[in-house]
């Protein structure tokens, strides 16, 4: 009997898990399991006026290497895309500025300059640093920055940069876990302003882009993943929904489906690609202490708010969109202008000009509780103002909600991280993967999961089949 491999998640994580087992050793059975109606999680695709487009992340990393052999390997290449040329904005008291230059992930580094965006006090405040000394195992991005800059720039320049990545409080996130480089730098001794000088390119430097998409969206790498995985052998079964793991003498067992009728699958190996709330319900007979760490990782929910407007009768968007601080008290987080950003949606759109906001924040759950319509709404109404003219009734629009969707890496995570790897280490057979743990983004996604097919690999028997290069 071929080795057999169980994934529980159909997410990308999964999928790419998945793939780069079959594409490496086309004997093992595969089997990924998911809850959901369909594969590829949160990168999902639907229609929207008449374009199918993205309704959850749009975007990977550009510099990502993982993301560009994963595209390259699955023949999509040719459908690489960059953003248009076109600045996004802050809004904020009012106005929309310009979302200051020389800065990582918001941090200022020596030539960023936030005048306008800021007061003459706060440029003041921000523009003479205060020494800020590593004394201890992780800090909050908020304590940091504010110590380094003033509250200012937390609330004005780095929540919505950072914050709206996470849909989190800078308040809560761990500046060790979001931004790991400058976490090093700053350990190392190095001056906060040194440090994002150290990992921002010279000045001058002509712009590259900094991220990366698909013709046609970003759910057509989940799509080109699922088709692999099935035509590797693989198998992939939707509406199937993991209960429990159960040992046996010579490895696992995975039960799925309705208690009445459970579904029992063996497997050598169990990846468990899951949220991390799923994940602790299944290593909790397994692995108490991993899955107590895992339950101490929160949840932010958000909802994605895509809307299709009449080209006649729609105004000059600016820009390619806009972030909002979280003191502002909006409806809504950010504002994508997507026939603006993309070239791709602008062409396919025709008569309709396509656009989306978010909203949610972790902590923040009255914004979700208005229907569909209150949703899409309450955005127009926003957008309208923050670019100075009503938008028109969409011909069409649809809301994705994202319920729990996005880990919050606050204080400590990376302590949580390590315990939950400490404690999977004496499982033999079970790997852990997502978002939970390195990254919420595309790029960090796929390199996990790279990384957990490989010590899967590397634990197995040698293979009959000749091993193909791992992509």
């Amino acid at each position: 009997m071929p080795p057999s491999v169980v994934v529980v998640g159909g997410g990308l994580a999964g999928l790419a898990t998945a793939h780069h087992l079959l594409s490496s050793r086309p004997d093992l059975e595969v089997t990924v399991l998911d809850g959901g109606d369909r594969p590829g999680g949160k990168v999902r695709r639907e229609e929207v006026g008449g374009v199918r487009v993205d309704v959850g992340a749009e975007s990977v990393v550009a510099s990502s290497v993982a993301a560009r052999e994963l595209v390259t390997g699955l023949g999509l290449a040719d459908r690489i895309v960059h953003p248009e040329p076109v600045p996004a904005s802050i809004w904020s008291r009012g106005r929309r500025h310009p979302v200051p230059a020389r800065t990582f992930m918001g941090v200022p580094g020596h030539d960023c300059d936030p005048s306008g965006l800021l007061d003459e006090g706060e440029v003041a405040r921000a523009t003479q640093p205060t020494p800020f000394v590593v004394d201890r195992d992780d800090v909050t991005v908020a304590e940091a920055v504010a110590t380094v800059h003033g509250r200012a720039v937390v609330d004005r320049v780095v929540e919505p940069l950072l914050g709206g990545v996470y849909a989190g409080r800078v308040d809560r996130l761990s500046l060790r876990a979001t931004m790991p480089l400058l976490w090093a730098a700053l350990a190392d001794g190095r001056s906060m302003t040194e440090a994002v000088d150290g990992l921002l390119p010279p000045p001058g430097t002509p712009p590259r882009p900094r991220v990366m998409g698909l013709r046609g969206g970003i759910g057509g790498l989940a799509d080109a993943l699922a088709d692999a995985v099935v035509a590797a052998g693989g198998r992939i079964r939707t509406g199937s929904l993991v209960r429990r793991l159960q040992r046996t003498p010579t490895g696992w067992q995975v039960i799925a489906g309705a208690t009445t009728a459970p579904v029992v699958h063996d497997a050598d190996h169990v990846v468990l690609a899951t949220p991390a709330t799923p994940t602790a319900r299944l290593l909790a007979g397994h692995a108490p202490a991993g899955s107590s760490a895992l339950a101490g990782i929160e949840y932010a929910s958000m909802a994605v708010m895509t809307m299709a407007l009449p080209a006649a009768t729609t105004p000059q968007l600016p820009g390619s969109g806009f972030l909002v601080p979280a003191v502002e008290g909006t409806a809504i987080k950010a504002s994508t202008f997507s026939a603006s950003k993309w070239a791709w949606v602008r062409e396919a759109g025709g008569e309709v000009v396509l656009l989306r906001a978010s909203a949610g924040r972790a902590g923040e759950v009255a914004s979700l509780q208005r229907d569909d319509d209150e949703l899409v709404a309450a955005a127009l109404a926003e957008i309208g103002e923050a670019v100075g003219s009503p938008l028109p009734t969409p011909v069409d629009h649809h809301v994705q909600r994202w319920g729990g969707g996005l880990p919050q890496y606050d204080l400590g995570h990376t302590e949580r991280v390590a315990a939950v790897r400490a404690a999977v280490a004496d499982l033999p057979g079970i790997e852990v993967t997502g978002a939970a743990y390195d990254g919420v983004g595309i790029g960090a996604v796929l390199t996990g999961a790279a990384a957990t097919a490989t010590t899967i690999l590397d634990a197995l028997p040698p293979s009959s089949t000749p091993r193909q290069e791992h992509r």
